[in-house]
């Protein structure tokens, strides 16, 4: 008898936790509509279909200008001093391009295996009077990469100047 006590006394607890729960979701679902409606501009509405909520111009009002889709991969700061650099160079030394974009050996490497993964750079390891010398180009996939981004950045430029 004390078994079906304490176990209807769990089945209380699961179930006021279980209403505490979908409460606090409600509260913070509610919190999160008014947040987005805070941030609407003029001429959009909010839409809500299911669990997805999104925002979209008004019937009859003005569409903004779509943003451009940047590579990913180039468009991180880093990155972009490197493709860049090696643009204009034929190759440069590991040391070369952390001199020339002030960065640190691991952040350099990071961003570095980024680009070699995408195919955008390749590495070549030597030794130089005993020392490793690491070396990078850009590769032709890299060289178009880069001319795609820019083309796009341009777009975007303009746009902007309107």
């Amino acid at each position: 008898m004390a078994d079906k006590v304490g176990s209807n006394v769990d089945g209380a607890n699961q179930a006021a936790a279980k209403s505490a729960k979908s409460a606090r979701s409600a509260k913070s679902a509610k919190s999160a509509k008014s947040a987005v409606l805070a941030g609407l501009q003029r001429g959009q509405r909010l839409l809500t279909k299911g669990r997805r909520t999104s925002v979209e111009p008004a019937p009859g009002a003005a569409t903004a200008v779509e943003l451009p889709s940047f590579d990913r991969i180039i468009h991180e700061r880093l990155r972009l001093g490197m493709v860049t650099a090696l643009a204009a160079n034929d190759s440069l030394t590991f040391a070369d391009l952390k001199r020339v974009l002030q960065t640190t050996d691991g952040n350099l490497s990071v961003h570095a295996r980024k680009l070699e993964d995408a195919g955008y750079v390749v590495c070549e390891k030597s030794f130089h009077a005993r020392v490793p010398r690491t070396e990078y180009r850009l590769t032709a996939t890299g060289r178009a990469a880069l001319r795609e981004y820019l083309a796009e950045m341009e777009r975007f430029v303009r746009a902007a100047r309107g």
